[in-house]
Formats: C-alpha cells, sequence, structure tokens
C-alpha cells in the first residue's frame, strides 16, 4: 500500500477540519448603486416608497426617489433590488462573543488559542446573520476586533468592554470553591485571560477600569448583582457600594465614556443609578418605582428576551436553573415597565456557550413581537441601538452615523427579500431572506 506523504497527510488533516461554511469574503466597490428597493430606515413605522441608493467608499451619499446617475470615473456596482426591503444592518447591543459558541467548561478549560479560533468563526457568522455592529460586555475580545478592523478576518463592528470587572463572590468570579481564599495577588485563569477582572475596593476597581481603558475599552461594564450562570452569588445578592461603583464611574468618565451593569433587583439599580451608572444590563426584577426613577434620570435599559421557550443548559432544581426561573418570570413586567414610562430601551442577545442559541439570534429579535410592534423592534435593532453606541463619545472606535439609512451615514446596509414590518420572521431566516450583507462599504454576501 503506497504510503501518503507528508504534504498529502496535512493536506488531508486540513480537510477535515475545515469549517462546513467558507467565512465571507468581502469585496470592496468604489461604488454601489441599490435601485428600486423600498427602505427602512430605521426610525420610520413604514416602508419608503420605491426608491435609490448611491454607496460611494463607505458612506451613503444619496438617497432619492428619482433615478441616480452613476459617478463618473469610478467603477459602479449595481444592485437590482427588485422592489425589496433595503434597511440598516442589525444590532445586538449584549453580546459575549468571546464565549458565544464554545461551552462554558470549555471556556474555562481550554487554551485560550482555542477560544480565539471559536470566537473568529462565531464573528464571521455573526455578520452572515446581518449584525454589523455589536456592543460586547466581557470577554477578551480586543484581538479579534483588531482582526476584524484590519480586514483579516470577517465580522461585525465590535464596542468592546474588556473584561467584566467583578467582587469576590460575584457574577463575574468563576473561580472553584477550592481556590478561596486566593492568595493574595494571584489571578485566576480567567483574569489571566482578559474574561474578567476581581477588585474589591474602591481603588482596585479604578484600577481595574483603567486597564480596560488602557486596552481600548469603549463602555465598561461591572457586575453589580446576582446573576444566573454564576455559582456564588443568589439573584437577590446586590454587589458592589456605591463608593466602588462610583471610582469605576469616574474613571469611565475621565476618559469620556460611561459604565453599564449587570443587575436584576430595584436596591442593585437604586446604587448603581447613585453611583452615576448610564446603563442597566437585565433588569427582570424592577418594581415600578425604580423603573419611574429610571425614566426620570434617563437612563438605558438594555433588556434580553428571556423567557422560558427553549431547552436550559442547567439541570431541573439546580440553584442555577430555579435562578434562570426566577428570572424568567420578569421578563413580561419588566417590558411593560419600560413601554409604561417610556424608559430608552435597547434589544440584546446575551448569548453564552451555545452555538445553537448563537444561531437563533435574528429569532431572538423576531419574538419581540410579544411586546412590540415590528417597526418598533426593528427600530430597537438598529437605530435606538445605535444611539446607546454613540453613549461610548470619543472612546467609539468608528466614526460616523449607524442604525439609519439616510445620506451621509455609514454604509452598513441588507437587502431583505420581502417586508419585514410585515413579516417580522424574515429577520429569523438570514440564510434565505438576507440577500445582500453590506458592512462599511463593502460587500459581505451578494445572491443576486
Amino acid at each position: 500500500m503506497k504510503i501518503p506523504s507528508l504534504a498529502a497527510r496535512f493536506a488531508l488533516v486540513l480537510a477535515c477540519v475545515a469549517p462546513a461554511t467558507t467565512p465571507a469574503q468581502a469585496i470592496q466597490p468604489a461604488a454601489v448603486l441599490i435601485e428600486n428597493v423600498r427602505i427602512f430606515d430605521g426610525t420610520a413605522p413604514r416602508l419608503s416608497v420605491p426608491s435609490n441608493v448611491l454607496v460611494v467608499g463607505n458612506v451613503i451619499r444619496t438617497v432619492s426617489t428619482a433615478p441616480i446617475p452613476a459617478p463618473t470615473g469610478v467603477e459602479v456596482t449595481r444592485i437590482a433590488g427588485s422592489g425589496r426591503t433595503l434597511m440598516p444592518g442589525l444590532i445586538d447591543a449584549h453580546t459575549h462573543i468571546m464565549f458565544a459558541t464554545v461551552p462554558q467548561v470549555v471556556v474555562l478549560t481550554s487554551d485560550i488559542g482555542y477560544v480565539n479560533v471559536a470566537a473568529t468563526r462565531a464573528a464571521n457568522d455573526m455578520l452572515m446573520r446581518g449584525f454589523t455592529s455589536i456592543r460586547d460586555l466581557g470577554g477578551p475580545v480586543f484581538g479579534l476586533k483588531r482582526g476584524i478592523d484590519s480586514g483579516l478576518v470577517p465580522g461585525p463592528r465590535i464596542w468592546p468592554a474588556g473584561a467584566f470587572v467583578s467582587q469576590t463572590g460575584g457574577h463575574g468570579d468563576f473561580r472553584l470553591p477550592n481556590e478561596l481564599p486566593a492568595p493574595p495577588g494571584s489571578f485566576s485563569f480567567s483574569e489571566r485571560a482578559g474574561a474578567a477582572a476581581i477588585a474589591d475596593d474602591a481603588d482596585a476597581v479604578r484600577r481595574r477600569v483603567r486597564e480596560q481603558l488602557a486596552l481600548g475599552a469603549s463602555q465598561i461594564k461591572l457586575m453589580a448583582g446576582g446573576g444566573v450562570a454564576s455559582s456564588f452569588d443568589p439573584l437577590d445578592v446586590t454587589q458592589y457600594t456605591v463608593p466602588e461603583l462610583r471610582a469605576a464611574v469616574e474613571a469611565a468618565e475621565n476618559w469620556g465614556t460611561y459604565v453599564t451593569v449587570h443587575a436584576y433587583t430595584p436596591r442593585a439599580v437604586r446604587q448603581a443609578i447613585e453611583a452615576g451608572v448610564k446603563c442597566i444590563d437585565h433588569g427582570q426584577l424592577l418594581d415600578e418605582a425604580t423603573a419611574k426613577l429610571m425614566a426620570e434620570k434617563g437612563i438605558w435599559w438594555s433588556l434580553q428576551p428571556f423567557i422560558d421557550d427553549k431547552p436550559s443548559p442547567f439541570p431541573e432544581g439546580s440553584a442555577n436553573r430555579k435562578k434562570q426561573l426566577e428570572m424568567f418570570a420578569g421578563t413580561d413586567t419588566a417590558y411593560a415597565l419600560a413601554k409604561k414610562y417610556g424608559i430608552r430601551t435597547a434589544w440584546g442577545t446575551d448569548n453564552l456557550f451555545s452555538a445553537e442559541g448563537a444561531a437563533l439570534q435574528g429569532g431572538a429579535l423576531a419574538k419581540m413581537v410579544r411586546w412590540y410592534t415590528p417597526a418598533e423592534v426593528l427600530k430597537m435593532a438598529t437605530a435606538d441601538n445605535a444611539a446607546l453606541l454613540a453613549l461610548s463619545g470619543l472612546r467609539s472606535p468608528y466614526a460616523g452615523k449607524l442604525g439609519v439609512v439616510e445620506e451621509g451615514a455609514l454604509a452598513d446596509l441588507l437587502l431583505v427579500d420581502g417586508d419585514p414590518l410585515a413579516n417580522i420572521d424574515l429577520i429569523a431566516d438570514p440564510d434565505r431572506n438576507f440577500l445582500v450583507i453590506m458592512k462599511d462599504g463593502r460587500i459581505y454576501k451578494n445572491l443576486l
């Protein structure tokens, strides 16, 4: 029997480990003329009349109901919209892309290189689901962001928080019980990998926040209350004190940006607001008085549509499953309060440790019609989420306007085969229904 050469065997190994789908390759035309489309512009509750859109470089130059002459002196790519819907790229305001598709035990025990490879694939897949921007709220994502921004790999724009900051025993403390008490000055694997930063007094919080800002964080994420997936803390636990939270807020404000916190309960949210926090992520257990306070203070509420509609990763009867069910029970009330008081509401998935859950990102947006109209849902995932991203101010990693289809905005665009305002479920099947995906003027998918 002939033994294959080393090169042939190596090629066979590469073929065996190659992904099932090829990563998206960007095409960078000088100009793109998209003709005969009806536009969801990110804000209006209805589609436009038939229109045409000219993209030059990475910016939308012209939006017009009249024919647009092709610019001279450059090659123009024409896309026949044929009456389909053109809309802004989608934005997910709460992701952990480094940990989105890999089981938790793998994240905690694997070489960080493997986690980076998995996240690179996850970034490509997310872009192919039409999500052109994300606010990442915890994980060592700086390298992946740099690779995407420099064109090495495809993926969404990333607003990174870097490591989430947590107290000992808080939602971001994933040490094992036998690792406590920790020796002075020691760092757990999650800290060494840049996933978490444990800080237990105001000075330590300030130092850890400044480290993330130095590394390129566009906003800061603190764990201000108990969580579902963490081992030590019940859901009702309030984490950090007002001076500790204020230390983070002051450090962030000195860099021209803001702090968001993980919190579910009224007490955790109220002390975060007292400390100057600008955004609450989750908040499923809030009461009416706290929701009213958020509205009065202009606080953003980044809510996730958590309901008990899919298999849980936690065994029935376990402490984590009980916490999960308690949190699920508050989701309907939370959305009702957000609507009642007109709180600025963002949408995000917060998918963790599940490739199956990550693939349902568009479906998680479509199910928002449980609480909102399709137009309100799409506005939340485009123009509204873009307004939250803009809260980073000069720390925003990308200059320009997002979340809208208008002249002068950045060219992050989707061409949808149908009308998502009439049928929001089109968003849940991006492989079939997103015919063109453009980010920053580059075409990553074009089925036409």
